[in-house]
């Protein structure tokens, strides 16, 4: 494997500044979610907050799913640099606006006009990385963003908790409205960057449906698709059951609950590099079944192992997830024609929360029902929806 293949891809100038207004704004994001905890509690109080955190994400995942299919339509229809920008300066008006926010309702309404923008900006940014590379070099570009995606998750809070703790929790908002306006800078060096329209000119409702039909009918397309809801089962227990699991189960405190989260976000970041020194020599495929069963097998003993178990453990969790995930998205590029990448990805964007909406549910449910043993049920589940998906399509993982 070539160690430097990840960052081939920013030989390519409009990769490079596409990349650096993606990497400023991710920032931004990090900041994002520490100032919105902050300020629940500022607003009704710690006993309080995780409600309307949970409502929050309730609303993130609704405008994903409700708003994305339109947003990848416009892509194909559009200048995506219009629409990159605009997203990027809409979302810095919106964060600017939290600063001024003193009831929760407005902490809702900012948010989901927040996430509708970020529902618009992530499909079109995603078809936009094999638009300005091509989509035979679109393996090592969807990895370098995916790998900096995983690290400043694991850096990002971090930075935020030593901003809010100089510069208070309000102004970690401004600090975010300004990397949405570099970002969006960044954007508008960019050339006008518009997909070839297709000969057959639809509506945009049949758009829409062509997207959902494109990722349905390609089996290959549809293998990574339900291999996401393994990953999305496995990944929703360890998003709200591994803090249970450390403060209640191992009697640790908040740190320790970093360091086991830390890790996790570290396997994903080492996991898209490795996606992207494999370079084309690994069919995709065979990537997102070996990571849809590495994060599945990586929890089932979580319920019984200490501190330092669980650190490795999750560390091949989050290995397994990017597995699932990048690789997906470089399918995707690689197996859709030029004028209808904007609409799948904006279908993909919503089918993959979809699964997401079931899967927190269910990791609640078991959370609460069955302490003891969530993580060893959620890998069955798993396990078995994995099964079930490549019996029906074992063929298709050429």
């Amino acid at each position: 494997m070539n160690a430097y293949a990840t960052f081939a891809a920013l030989r390519n100038p409009l990769f490079a500044r596409l990349y650096a207004a993606q990497t400023v704004s991710q920032i931004g994001d990090a900041l994002t979610w520490v100032g919105l905890a902050l300020l629940a509690v500022q607003l009704a109080g710690p006993a309080q907050a995780p409600a309307i955190l949970a409502v929050a994400l309730t609303l993130r995942v609704t405008a994903f799913v409700l708003l994305s299919p339109l947003a990848g339509v416009l892509a194909d229809r559009m200048n995506r640099r219009t629409m990159l920008a605009a997203c990027h300066f809409g979302r810095m008006v919106v964060i600017g606006l939290m600063v001024f926010a003193a009831a929760v309702w407005q902490v809702y309404l900012l948010m989901f006009l927040l996430n509708a923008l970020t529902a618009f900006f992530t499909p079109v940014n995603q078809a936009t990385v094999p638009l300005v590379v091509g989509r035979g070099e679109a393996r090592p570009a969807f990895a370098l963003s995916s790998a900096t995606t995983e690290l400043l998750g694991i850096l990002g809070p971090g930075l935020a908790g030593l901003l809010a703790a100089g510069v208070g929790a309000r102004a970690l908002f401004v600090v975010d409205a300004a990397s949405f306006l570099l970002a969006g800078l960044l954007i508008l060096t960019l050339p006008a960057l518009r997909a070839e329209r297709g000969e057959v000119q639809r509506s945009k409702l049949d758009d829409v449906r062509d997207g959902t039909a494109r990722l349905w009918r390609d089996p290959p397309v549809r293998f990574a698709l339900l291999m996401e809801l393994v990953a999305a089962i496995a990944g929703a227990l360890i998003l709200t059951v591994t803090v249970a699991r450390i403060q209640g189960g191992l009697q640790l405190g908040d740190a320790p609950y970093g360091w086991v989260m830390a890790a996790y976000g570290l396997g994903a970041t080492l996991a898209s590099l490795a996606v992207g020194a494999a370079g084309k020599r690994i069919p995709l495929t065979r990537f997102i079944a070996l990571g849809a069963l590495i994060t599945s097998a990586a929890i089932l003993p979580g319920d019984l192992l200490p501190l330092g178990g669980l650190m490795v453990f999750w560390l091949l969790a989050g290995v397994g997830q990017n597995w699932v995930n990048l690789p997906t998205e470089t399918l995707l590029a690689e197996r859709t024609d030029e004028a209808a990448q904007g609409r799948v990805y904006g279908a993909h964007f919503a089918w993959s929360h979809l699964w997401w909406a079931f899967a927190y549910p269910v990791a609640g449910f078991l959370g609460t029902r069955f302490p003891d043993r969530a993580f060893l049920l959620g890998g069955l589940l798993s396990l078995l929806v994995l099964a079930a998906v490549w019996v029906t399509h074992r063929r298709h993982m050429t």
